[in-house]
């Protein structure tokens, strides 16, 4: 019997307890916030081609200057493409009092990583693929010396973030070199003091959502369906990670969406091909930037061009693939243990500079619902006289993908006015995914009925509408294409 698909229950009330556009986006009760690398890095990006050498270089004295690569020895071989390695950092000095209270936001900062992202700009710029490498990965940091006290320190295990705790930006760019097999061409870094304003600037960012959405940590409260989000409610957005059982792997999905949304709205907005525009938002972001010392003017520049008729098309979005995320090591505590082979292959591919999704053949748009229409089994009636119409609406169901028997049945009544769907209550998501494809249709609660959803198909039905479940079907790395997690 299919596993009922029910309508979350309101969370009770927890104590406050004790996550390129070609290639620039960017997330513990800590705020997870590398997300903003990704988010605000890409507006710089962004604009760089369209608005001249002389206002680029001076947008890039606001940089501060880094070097991550400070003799450093035995580098992997580099491949075709661009590597960036983004990171954020839970920097919130610059969050006011009032801020900090309304999107929860209380705390010491960690002076550690919130996420880390691996971003390949393809040979050709047409592509740009953003791997989000969970900051509880297990790591091994080589042996390093502490750049304060000059202390030296053999290799050892350690969660991933601890790298920057441990050693800064060099010893971060070291452990992912050394964990992934890829060289790190360029190093950009950004907390999220102006992650909000950059949004605000932007005008917002639309996401849309297919359950509702709540998560008392953060104070994210958003109602099923399209939303504009502000800076601020962006903010708890990307932060969310008790909004369902997914936890961190739910909330670096999100992260994704809202990087794609963010990709779409800046180059829809027309920031790209107004200076005044891409300066301010340039300049709001580039306050907490920080880069190496070679990403330079030309580097800006060679992006900006490259993101020229760039869309949300041209990105796509993976997490490495996990094997146990429960992984246990002494002194450390729970970790997230890489899949060896599977991990192997998504490296590789970015070093042959590969695309990381599967082609996929042109649909029409497609209506976002809460359950996977595979998961959904349908019982197909002919509620009118009309000859042939059971035999319709099964196979239209079928073939957007709902699991219909393929035998329909004549109906008890044959002047069903209205398409009615009938369900189990404990089934009601699965109902109201099912009755988004078909307009117009009621929807009746009967107790006892089962996991299997009954259609009558009434005198009013017209056409079956295509609909897929919120999370598209991932390929070989679970990637998924920027215009596939965006509103539509």
């Amino acid at each position: 019997m299919p596993t009922p698909h029910r309508s979350p229950r309101p969370p009770r009330p927890r104590a406050a307890p004790p996550q390129p556009r070609r290639a620039r986006r960017k997330r513990d009760e800590r705020p997870r916030w590398g997300m903003r690398v990704a988010t605000t890095l890409s507006v710089l990006v962004l604009g760089a081609g369209g608005i001249g050498h002389a206002v680029v270089t001076n947008l890039e004295s606001g940089i501060d200057r880094i070097d991550p690569f400070k003799d450093m020895k035995n580098r992997p071989t580099g491949g075709d493409g661009m590597n960036l390695l983004l990171v954020g950092t839970d920097g919130r000095d610059k969050i006011t009092a009032a801020e900090k209270k309304k999107y929860r936001l209380g705390g010491a900062p960690c002076h550690c990583t919130d996420t880390i992202m691996l971003v390949h700009l393809s040979a050709d710029k047409e592509r740009a693929s953003v791997v989000s490498l969970p900051r509880d990965s297990y790591a091994e940091i080589p042996e390093h010396r502490d750049a304060t006290t000059g202390k030296e320190h053999a290799a050892h295990p350690v969660k991933l973030n601890a790298a920057y705790a441990e050693g800064g930006p060099n010893l971060t760019v070291r452990t992912v070199e050394h964990m992934t097999g890829v060289k790190i061409d360029h190093y950009l870094e950004v907390d999220f003091t102006s992650f909000m304003t950059t949004v605000d600037t932007l005008g917002g960012v639309k996401i849309c959502t297919a359950r509702p959405m709540k998560d008392s940590y953060t104070g994210l409260d958003l109602a099923a369906g399209p939303h504009e989000l502000d800076g601020g409610q962006a903010l708890q957005y990307v932060r969310s990670r008790h909004i369902d059982g997914a936890a961190d792997l739910g909330r670096m999905q999100r992260q994704q969406k809202f990087m794609a949304s963010l990709i779409k709205q800046a180059t829809s907005s027309g920031v790209l091909l107004n200076p005044v525009r891409f300066r301010e938002v340039a300049s709001t972001m580039l306050k907490s930037v920080r880069a190496d010392k070679g990403f330079g003017t030309e580097q800006m520049l060679e992006l900006g061009q490259a993101m020229r008729g760039f869309s949300a098309a041209s990105s796509e979005f993976t997490s490495v693939p996990m094997g146990d995320v429960a992984y246990q090591v002494k002194g450390i505590g729970s970790t997230v243990k890489w899949d060896a082979r599977k991990s192997k292959q998504l490296f590789q591919a970015l070093r042959d500079d590969k695309p990381l999704t599967v082609a996929r053949p042109k649909q029409a748009p497609a209506k976002k619902v809460d359950v996977p229409p595979k998961q959904i089994r349908v019982q197909v009636y002919n509620g009118t006289l009309k000859d042939g119409l059971g035999s319709t609406v099964d196979t239209a169901l079928h073939g957007t993908g709902f699991n219909t028997t393929r035998a329909p049945l004549t109906g008890p009544q044959r002047d069903v006015k209205h398409t009615l769907v009938t369900y189990d209550p404990r089934w009601d998501r699965s109902a109201k995914s099912l009755a988004a494809a078909l307009p117009g249709a009621e929807l009746k609660a009967v107790k006892g009925q089962g996991g299997t959803m009954k259609v009558t198909a009434g005198e009013d039905y017209r056409k079956v509408e295509r609909v897929r479940a919120e999370e598209p079907d991932p390929g070989r790395f679970g990637a998924v294409k920027g215009d596939e997690v965006v509103c539509p």
